[in-house]
């Protein structure tokens, strides 16, 4: 077995590619993304990411169509070829160590502030200050391009999201799963605000000794701030692991067990019998499937 493909198939790798194929079922759930839109990568050792495929719904994703490159775009296993946007995340990761894990997609209400050139008020919910805080935007480039990759290198080292004008959201994290969150989070910020707005009456910010309480926090978390003079260490909180500690224990042969359960899963779907609504690996019903069997 070449040497690429026996990293994308060990047990590191696919808790990774597990972890990624869950999380864009989220985002494509959340109407994050639509049609083939959005992609999502992560860091595996130091030389090599793993990235989603281009052309393809995150709703649909398996196992099997994630791609392995290297940090220079190359891609070096995987039978679909690599997202178009996988620059952008490339430029991150070299930009800034602490990125483990990347998330581009285009959520509606943070991507109307993108469209609109504005930046979301600041200092007005705790969850966005704490996860997110204050959010850069960065200008316009043709996707793809690597003009539109170095577009974020003035932002990427102090903020963890960041909006991409006329186009939509990129962030990261130390995982998958965290990157979503603040996906999660900074949408949902962006829906409160332009509510509150419409109701006519000034919108207040949180007073400026109570934000420092929660700077304390989000430095005791060890997540990146713009306010901050320089970036937190580690974190000192210890975060749950996104997917259960059994799924390390998992063997490559486990993997083939997974992908038929989850073929068995369609087939009874489709016959009435249970099962998933449409044999996606990232169905609702994934998790069982993945840390339970």
């Amino acid at each position: 077995m070449p040497e690429q493909e026996a990293l994308f198939r060990s047990k590191e790798a696919l808790h990774l590619r597990q972890e990624m194929v869950w999380n864009a079922w989220k985002l494509w759930e959340r109407q994050y993304v639509d049609g083939n839109g959005g992609n999502l990568s992560c860091r595996i050792g130091d030389q090599y990411v793993l990235c989603t495929p281009s052309m393809c719904s995150k709703a649909d994703l398996t196992l099997e169509d994630l791609c392995l490159v290297d940090l220079e775009g190359n891609q070096k296993f995987g039978r679909f070829r690599r997202t178009s946007e996988l620059l952008l995340h490339l430029e991150i990761y070299k930009a800034n160590a602490a990125a483990r894990a990347v998330i581009h997609c285009h959520p509606p209400h943070a991507t109307a502030y993108a469209i609109a050139g504005q930046i979301p008020p600041p200092d007005l919910v705790p969850e966005q200050e704490v996860f997110v805080g204050p959010v850069a935007i960065a200008p316009y480039e043709t996707p793809g391009t690597k003009v539109f990759a170095e577009t974020i290198l003035p932002f990427v080292e102090r903020h963890n999201a960041i909006l991409l004008a006329n186009h939509g959201v990129v962030c990261w994290a130390d995982t998958i799963t965290h990157a979503e969150w603040l996906i999660e989070v900074l949408d949902t910020y962006c829906r409160t605000v332009l509510l509150a707005l419409q109701l006519g009456s000034p919108l207040r910010t949180i007073p400026h000794p109570k934000l420092q309480e929660i700077l304390k926090i989000k430095a005791y978390l060890g997540l990146p701030d713009a306010r901050f003079e320089s970036q937190p260490a580690d974190s000192q909180y210890d975060f749950p692991v996104p997917l259960k500690a059994q799924t390390l224990a998992l063997s490559p042969e486990s993997e083939i067990e997974v992908l038929v359960r989850s073929i068995a899963a369609a087939v009874r779907a489709r016959f009435g019998f249970g099962g998933t609504a449409n044999g996606n690996l990232a169905g609702p019903n994934t998790a069982e499937t993945l840390e339970t069997r």
